[in-house]
């Protein structure tokens, strides 16, 4: 079997395309693609503890502690202490992480239109569900 026919290598393929795209998008207004899924994530789910939010924006643990300690110094986020754990740490949006939010948020909606736009609604609810079944594997 060919790489370009294993899913694996073809899964990928797909998400270096769509990444690149939005990482592109995502320069001109100045917010590298690893800042902009920390937001996103906090956006949908603010104060999350550091593994948590490694876990759901695809980021290395290490990595995101670099990335968060960049943020903090930009204002974009802050770090607290979790009220019921004073061990852990929490990562919640800042003021200007909400407007960055706000700002950026039509970058992913516009690649979102596009993809739907080249593939029947049957499809992509198709293909949602049969990657979610990979992930969950």
């Amino acid at each position: 079997m060919k790489l370009q026919d294993h899913l694996g290598y073809m899964i990928a393929s797909v998400n270096k395309q769509l990444e690149d795209e939005l990482q592109e998008r995502l320069r001109a207004e100045g917010m590298p693609l690893d800042r902009w899924r920390v937001l996103e994530v906090l956006a949908e789910d603010d104060h999350l503890a550091m593994g948590e939010l490694a876990t759901r924006a695809l980021i290395e643990p290490t990595t995101l502690t670099k990335i968060i300690d960049r943020m903090v110094a930009d204002g974009l986020v802050l770090r607290l202490l979790d009220a019921l754990d004073r061990r852990r740490v929490l990562v919640a949006l800042a003021p200007a992480g909400k407007a960055a939010v706000r700002r950026l948020s039509q970058i992913s909606t516009s690649q979102e239109a596009r993809i739907k736009k080249r593939m029947p609604k049957a499809k992509l609810d198709q293909l949602r569900t049969l990657l979610r079944g990979l992930a969950d594997q």
